[in-house]
């Protein structure tokens, strides 16, 4: 395979994004197409970003795995047999460099995410909600300015354990399937739905409490 240089990262935004899994892409990645990786890159960047940015601490570290990773992915797409999606290999390649990256630093991943989704205090004696949830969703925005909310959002995730994190980037902002996320995180089906489920918990109560001052 002839060799493929980097783009800049910077000018990722001004590229045409390529779909990932179009039949041709992989042979033309094969072959040294540098528009093709060209594109690749710029389609799934940002999203490489946040997810690197879930592991470690900085986005400085997290660019760099980024960008490891995209040398990884130049390296080995002789090698990617196509038992998976392109992206879903591109992005498992990414966690397992970003895990390393976050160990370096220091930072432990958990093994399992303890603790209530939903703290005992909001339920009776019967187990009834003494304080049932807001339905913020329908006039968070009109509530909330659009600066403030996607302050209060990102300050709420960086309080996640990592796997929560990772979890809601994939699946809620990014929009991939159940499936692919337990693959990209090595997760079981329920350990998923139980990661995601205490990610969004954790979200809603950080939106309600923005809400109730905002009364």
């Amino acid at each position: 395979m002839s060799t493929i240089a980097l783009p800049r990262l910077s000018s990722r935004r001004t590229l045409a994004p390529v779909d990932a899994d179009a039949p041709l892409l992989l042979a033309r990645l094969r072959a040294g197409d540098e528009a093709a990786f060209v594109g690749l890159v710029a389609t799934h960047h940002d999203a490489m970003l946040r997810l690197a940015s879930t592991f470690v601490s900085s986005r400085a570290v997290a660019e760099e795995v980024v960008q490891d990773t995209w040398l990884a992915v130049v390296r080995g797409i002789e090698r990617f047999e196509g038992r998976s999606s392109l992206r879903t290999w591109l992005l498992t390649i990414l966690v397992n460099r970003a895990r390393s990256a976050g160990t370096r630093e220091a930072r432990s991943v958990p093994i399992a995410d303890a603790g209530p989704a939903v703290d005992r205090s909001r339920f009776d004696a019967s187990g009834h909600w003494s304080s049932p949830p807001e339905h913020w969703v329908e006039d968070a925005e009109n509530r909330l300015g659009a600066a403030a909310l996607a302050t209060l959002i990102r300050d709420a995730l960086a309080e996640l354990p990592a796997r929560q994190r990772a979890v809601i980037a994939l699946h809620d902002v990014d929009g991939l399937r159940a499936a692919e996320v337990c693959e990209i995180l090595s997760l079981t089906p329920s350990n998923q739905r139980v990661l995601l489920h205490r990610g969004r918990s954790h979200l809603r109560q950080a939106l309600e409490s923005a809400l109730g001052e905002n009364d």
